[in-house]
């Protein structure tokens, strides 16, 4: 298993439900150190869903077209971490900072493992106050055991983790804010479903 990605490198973002691909798509590396594994998910990049029942219920995009449709965004996420950033720009100036709350990434040979958790924070870009998002949607899979005790309490840790470095002043992600997606980078292509996969490469580390 090699021990970092190399910029510019097409890697493999799944989202793992019921110890199977729920949400699988493919990005392309910014950065890849000891401090932050930074991916880049383009326009139009193709999404590829689970199949059979999943706990929660199909993916809740899997209505819409099978495509990333908003603007491309910059994932930024640190070993260990409950969540991610996502930075998104309009017209060359950040629109803003999108907080994913999530599981921890593990890595894989092809890329790297995490799920969304619902819960949502939007920081925006021009310094106005941030906002919560997905609030009612993160309390009702609580409420209906979608989160054991223990997942929900780690949401809530990391929020509480994020709000206070951002009432601090010390936002970790914001070196990347005049950061922007080399120009000659493509849309990847699809990746196929699990069980048209083969090889060893979905092996988490």
């Amino acid at each position: 298993m090699r021990s970092r990605f190399g910029v510019g490198e097409v890697i493999v973002r799944r989202e793992i439900l019921d110890g199977r691909e729920w949400l699988v798509y493919p990005v392309r590396v910014a950065e890849d150190d000891e401090d932050a594994l930074a991916v880049y998910l383009a326009q139009g990049t193709p999404l590829t869903f689970g199949r059979g029942d999943f706990r929660w219920g199909p993916h809740p995009w899997i209505e819409f077209e099978h495509v990333w449709q908003s603007s491309g965004v910059l994932q930024l996420q640190r070993p260990g971490d409950g969540y991610s950033v996502w930075g998104r720009w309009e017209e060359g100036v950040l629109r803003e900072w999108y907080v994913n709350f999530q599981a921890p990434l593990v890595r894989t040979e092809r890329g790297f493992d995490t799920l969304d958790h619902e819960l949502d924070l939007i920081i925006p870009g021009d310094g106005s106050p941030y906002r919560w998002k997905d609030v009612e949607h993160f309390e009702e899979r609580v409420r209906t055991g979608g989160f054991d005790t223990e997942e929900a309490a780690a949401v809530r840790e990391a929020a509480s983790c994020v709000v206070d470095l951002v009432e601090r002043g010390t936002c970790w992600w914001e070196r990347w804010r005049d950061w922007r997606a080399p120009a000659e980078w493509g849309v990847p292509d699809a990746v196929p479903p699990a069980r048209d996969r083969t090889g060893h490469g979905d092996r988490p580390n």
